[in-house]
């Protein structure tokens, strides 16, 4: 089963995003012993060395930790720092262009608070 990779992002991040996701969706939680570097790559059909820049990702954000010689493991506050992640990349990437497009179609803030408290 491999992944349907897009154009507007390396594949190694793209492969730590899915890794987020699992954590996130606690497929993977806290604790839990990650897929080793062969059977992800595997499973994407990726060179390994891709998943292993992924999975050196993970750890320097200290989201993975490894023991060595038995693999890498789900860092008990990895869902703290994901969002962490996940919510600075929104606040620079995305709040911006929202706003941009709040701007250019003269849409009331207000309009979007209520959509929010609905």
């Amino acid at each position: 089963m491999g992944m349907d990779f897009n154009n507007t992002q390396t594949i190694y991040m793209q492969i730590v995003d899915w890794v987020f996701e699992q954590i996130l969706t606690s497929v993977w939680k806290p604790g839990d012993k990650a897929k080793s570097v062969r059977e992800l790559a595997v499973q994407f059909e990726v060179n390994p060395n891709t998943v292993m820049r992924s999975y050196d990702y993970l750890q320097n954000t200290e989201i993975f930790f490894n023991k060595r010689g038995v693999g890498f493991f789900i860092a008990d506050d990895a869902v703290d720092k994901i969002i962490a992640i996940r919510k600075k990349q929104f606040m620079a990437v995305e709040v911006p262009a929202f706003i941009k497009h709040l701007k250019l179609l003269k849409i009331d803030p207000q309009e979007i608070i209520n959509l929010i408290n609905k």
